[in-house]
């Protein structure tokens, strides 16, 4: 069962997105479901997904909150705190791959309504719609909702468009009374990411967000899709186990042992000139192709999880410097997450640190992703007082660091890291509302209907 944590300022935002919803249907606030989608960090495991690595994942306590309830009939109206323009559908209607390319990316689905919506937010809504229709389910109902993300996050190497479209299957499956397990949801959203939408990705992010518990991190083997929740282990402040029948005495226990800081850069769009992701994947391909050959291995894609590690050591040599740099950045960052997951098991938040703030260097120095902002703003991380270790949130490109965090020191460490991003970047960080510069979370749960 999903724990959800509700604060205070969480609260009183659900209370009024029910309000919009009784106002938009006519039904009463207290006939409003929600739907809570968290969004995703993944604090080791950094770009080896696609060579079928190991990664793993945990999710924050910001997201995406859709509240809605079922229409009187297959209709489908919705609304958005971040986007202009009204959506509108029927769930009867079929849903087609590539229309969301089309129309200036409001998708090519036949309602009048596609033209209001600015950027065609609608998108995800429909392309749940095709997902849960090409697995063969008949939706009779429709919605009547409002969906919101937490302000100025979406943009951020946190999953929203995984949130989002985890968001609204659970709101059409909920509606129509479907019951799809958790796993069925992963391939759900695979389907309106990779066939819908056309975005090349993998599963990690919306696993991470369907599989999740409250303080536990979610390992996933990305070649066989086997996952572990491991569980943090509760302890007071000389790290000794307790045990407690009181789950909130616990919950708020392992709240207090970290935080996790998100800093922003100030960067909404990705500075690079350089190809980026796809040529990444592209180099680990050819150096596992490369290593496969020398060792005399046939018939096996060339992914560098089909490499042995004593098979890297002994041809390593036969790579130039940037394959090899590709390689030595998936055969050591898998060895990370192995480590990070014995030190999560043990409690060892220190050391789990270190590991994350290793993975961090190799992204920037093995994989070379990043860009000068975020760079400058892992470097100040990993020097703020009471950090454990930091890393990009994604590739790097834009977007924030994230970083684990004593959480006696949370608020220190966040007020040194707004001083000295401000001092090497200050044209950006003057485009931040400096109450968001860094942001202190706690860590969160599966997605749910609550």
């Amino acid at each position: 069962m999903a724990i959800v944590l509700i604060e205070k300022t969480r609260f009183k935002q659900l209370n009024s997105i029910r309000r919009k919803v009784a106002a938009m249907s006519g039904c009463d606030a207290k006939e409003v479901r929600i739907v809570v989608s968290p969004y995703r960090i993944c604090p080791l495991g950094a770009h080896i997904d696609h060579q079928g690595g190991t990664v793993s994942a945990m999710t924050i306590d910001k997201g995406i909150i859709l509240g809605f309830v079922p229409s009187s009939d297959c209709q489908v109206l919705l609304q958005s705190g971040q986007f202009k323009g009204e959506v509108k559908f029927r769930v009867d209607e079929e849903q087609l791959p590539g229309n969301a390319s089309k129309s200036n990316n409001s998708g090519g689905v036949k309602n009048s309504s596609v033209a209001l919506e600015e950027c065609g937010w609608g998108n995800y809504a429909r392309g749940a719609i095709y997902a849960l229709q090409k697995r063969g389910n008949h939706l009779k109902q429709g919605i009547v909702g409002f969906i919101r993300g937490d302000e100025g996050l979406d943009s951020s190497g946190l999953s929203s468009s995984a949130a989002v479209g985890v968001a609204y299957l659970l709101a059409f499956e909920s509606a129509n009374n479907l019951k799809i397990s958790p796993t069925e949801n992963i391939e759900y959203d695979r389907l309106i990411e990779n066939e819908y939408l056309g975005l090349r990705n993998g599963i990690l992010d919306q696993s991470a967000i369907l599989l999740s518990s409250y303080g536990c991190l979610t390992c996933m083997d990305c070649k066989s899709q086997a996952f572990v929740e491991i569980a943090l282990p509760v302890q007071t402040k000389e790290h000794r186990l307790i045990s407690s029948p009181d789950l909130n005495r616990n919950l708020n226990v392992i709240k207090k042992q970290f935080k996790i800081l998100l800093a922003f850069s100030g960067l909404k769009q990705a500075l690079t000139t350089n190809p980026g992701y796809n040529s990444r994947v592209a180099e680990c391909r050819d150096a596992a192709r490369i290593l496969l050959q020398a060792s005399g291995i046939e018939g096996l894609e060339p992914i560098l999880s089909n490499v042995e590690p004593e098979v890297y050591e002994e041809h390593k040599s036969k790579l130039d410097a940037t394959l090899l740099r590709r390689a030595e950045h998936y055969f050591s960052e898998n060895k990370r997450v192995l480590k990070g997951l014995e030190a999560w098991a043990s409690g060892n938040l220190e050391d789990f640190g270190k590991l994350i703030s290793a993975s961090g260097l190799s992204s920037i120095q093995n994989y070379e992703s990043g860009c000068e902002p975020l760079i400058q703003l892992y470097e100040i991380l990993v020097k703020a007082p009471g950090v454990f270790g930091a890393r990009f949130s994604g590739a790097g490109f834009r977007g924030c660091c994230i970083a684990f965090v004593d959480a006696d020191r949370a608020l220190e460490a966040a007020s040194f890291t707004r001083k000295e991003y401000t001092k090497v970047q200050p044209k950006l960080a003057s485009q931040i509302d400096q109450d968001k510069m860094v942001l202190i979370c706690d860590a969160g749960d599966c997605a749910c209907v609550i």
